[in-house]
């Protein structure tokens, strides 16, 4: 009987040239590359068209293997694997909205989130995939080269095997770059985690037709693109331990960690999963489950095809959240080193509390109806900013295996004193990028939207 592929602790790579290693690698975009932008260009649109994919909603009655229980109300999965969709009920949260219920998405199952690296004439390499996700706003993105939960990688779908999974199952094919468990989104998860990971290989690796070589700075490159990078590739990438020329931070390591401890204390949030049955203000229908005033997301049901996939039909539910969301970092020059303005979030899905976002991350119709105080801070100086403050803006996907067209316009906007000062509102402190960098070092730190913000600046696409 062969034996089921397990996540296997692997051997670290220890070297002191790694830093200038990545950054060569984001230095190099199309001279010095496997590949030049131009033919990725052309490999992606052969790519996007070469694979039958369809996808449509569905009443949930039409999901094959999916049910809500008759007790609970719970949607699940008849293998009791995958994942459900549950209550949550949350104490403890800010003003304006310190208790809440809303359905969320249980999947206690950790997966693989990993990317091979390779030299090729002495510049580092990463393996990206042209994945086809159901949520895609665009279906194909540029993705990871392992993008599986525990369930795909064990086939209890019955279905193919996963590409290159050896090389982060198998301790003696490749060497370990980065391996952290992060947090994903907090507000659609319950305490979900995934393992973000890279390694190095120097074996001679085949190369699949939906998968190209490219350089940190042609992924750079790539991510000034709309919906190109996804979700699962940018909390990746974030985590490389890239170098940042910092000779000084307006706070001190120590202080940084002081304060996290001290805000992470300062909020009492009680979180509990309870029956998705009868939650107030949701309702479930035929075809959805949604908030009674049309605002936030709705839980919806879906069939696919996908010719490429491990599986090629199955059916699902999905969220889909009710507007397109805006996430940013203020930065500002501080003693002469840029600072990215952090918020600690408190979010119903998170395992300890807060975890460090953006200084902004909603959607604003959710936040429309409400004036004054009640406004998000920093929200209208981000909506409103001037075209010379924004120094990027692309539009990102989430997570396309669980969330249906979720994006958000991703900015870094920059500030003056007077808009947010040194010494800004509770809540919120000026780091360094390299302070945030050698936080996802560990988990639940910082949040999957900074995280994709902080992969801009590891791979070079933004340079503050």
């Amino acid at each position: 009987m062969p034996t089921t592929p397990s996540p296997a602790p692997l051997t670290a790579r220890h070297d002191a040239d790694l830093p200038a290693c990545l950054a060569r690698s984001a230095a190099v975009r199309d001279i010095g590359a496997r590949t030049s932008l131009d033919a990725f260009t052309g490999w992606w649109t052969r790519r996007s068209r070469a694979h039958r994919f369809r996808v449509e909603r569905i009443p949930f009655h039409g999901m094959d293997a999916w049910s809500f229980h008759p007790g609970t109300g719970n949607l699940a999965h008849r293998s009791g694997r995958f994942f459900s969709v549950e209550g949550l009920h949350v104490r403890g949260g800010e003003q304006p909205f310190p208790e809440w219920q809303q359905p969320i998405i249980h999947q206690p199952e950790i997966g693989i989130l990993g990317i091979l690296a390779k030299k090729f004439d002495g510049v580092l390499h990463f393996l990206m995939q042209a994945k086809m996700e159901p949520g895609n706003i665009n279906l194909v993105q540029l993705s990871p080269t392992v993008q599986a939960t525990r369930s795909n990688y064990t086939k209890v779908h019955g279905g193919a095997a996963v590409k290159y999974l050896e090389y982060f199952t198998q301790p003696r094919r490749a060497t370990v770059v980065v391996d952290v468990l992060q947090s994903e989104h907090g507000a659609w998860f319950h305490r979900k985690f995934n393992r973000n990971i890279v390694v190095e290989t120097d074996e001679d690796v085949p190369l699949d037709d939906d998968f190209r070589w490219l350089t940190l700075g042609q992924i750079g490159e790539l991510m000034h693109r709309d919906n190109l990078v996804n979700m699962d590739a940018r909390t990746v990438l974030a985590c490389l331990p890239t170098p940042f020329d910092e000779p000084a931070a307006l706070h001190s390591d120590a202080e940084l960690l002081s304060w996290y401890a001290a805000e992470r204390s300062r909020h009492s949030v009680q979180a509990r999963r309870v029956p998705l049955a009868g939650i107030p203000g949701w309702t479930t229908g035929a075809e959805s489950i949604a908030h009674h005033a049309d605002r936030y997301f709705r839980v919806v049901a879906v069939r696919v095809e996908a010719s490429n996939r491990e599986v090629a039909a199955w059916t699902q539910p999905l969220i889909e959240p009710c507007g397109r969301g805006i996430t940013a970092f203020l930065t500002r020059r501080i003693g002469g080193v840029p600072h990215l303005l952090a918020h600690g979030r408190v979010e119903g899905g998170f395992l300890d509390t807060i975890e460090l976002g953006p200084t902004v991350q909603y959607t604003p119709r959710n936040y429309a109806h409400l004036t004054g105080p009640a406004r998000p801070r920093f929200l209208d100086l981000v909506l409103e900013a001037a075209p010379d403050r924004i120094r990027y803006a692309a539009v990102h996907s989430e997570e396309g295996g669980r969330f249906l067209h979720a994006q958000a316009r991703y900015l870094f906007v920059e500030a003056d004193e007077s808009q947010a000062p040194n010494d800004p509102p509770p809540g919120y402190r000026w780091c360094t990028p390299g302070q945030l960098t050698q936080l996802l070092r560990y988990g639940r730190y910082v949040n999957v939207q900074a995280r994709t913000l902080l992969s801009l600046l590891t791979t070079r696409a933004v340079e503050l």
